[in-house]
């Protein structure tokens, strides 16, 4: 089976980490090369990874990613293989919202709050999605991703 690969995936690390770690891990969740955008060999996934203020210092764009795998999946991988957080873009069009890959595997969906910079985007103020933080509000539906609003004792899980 041919891998299709012309995907394009964003995620932000809860550390500042150096790129090769980055893409060491990356290339041991996929089992495949990565490299460097200016180096990349055939067949390698092409990534960039570079450096911002903020909790998610690390930024880490991988081009041509594969389509046949969910990006959460390796995001997960690579999150326990760092053993750190890495934040990626999830299924709504709720500009604060992201899906947390934690050091352990699990995925939760949060808000953080965005600042753009002239260095890059900057992420702090990370917090649960719980249906009722003033961001799910924001049209975007919270409720209508895959990753559901994590439930608290004022907002039980909907069905």
């Amino acid at each position: 089976m041919v891998e299709m690969a012309d995907g394009l995936w964003n995620w932000c690390v809860a550390r500042r980490l150096d790129a090769d770690r980055v893409r060491g891990a990356l290339a041991g969740a996929l089992e495949r090369g990565v490299g460097e955008i200016e180096n990349a060999r055939p067949g390698a996934l092409m990534t960039d990874v570079y450096h911002v203020g903020g909790d998610f210092p690390t930024l880490v764009d991988v081009y041509l990613a594969p389509t046949d795998v969910a990006e959460e999946t390796i995001a997960s991988a690579v999150a326990v293989r760092l053993g750190v957080a890495v934040l990626l873009p999830d299924d709504t069009l709720n500009p604060t919202r992201y899906v947390l890959a934690e050091p352990d595997g699990a995925l939760r969906a949060v808000h953080v709050t965005e600042t753009e910079t002239d260095d890059g985007p900057e992420r702090r103020h990370l917090r649960p999605c719980t249906g009722s933080d003033p961001a799910c509000a924001a049209p975007g539906g919270c409720d209508r991703s895959r990753f559901k609003p994590d439930p608290t004792p004022e907002r039980p899980p909907t069905a």
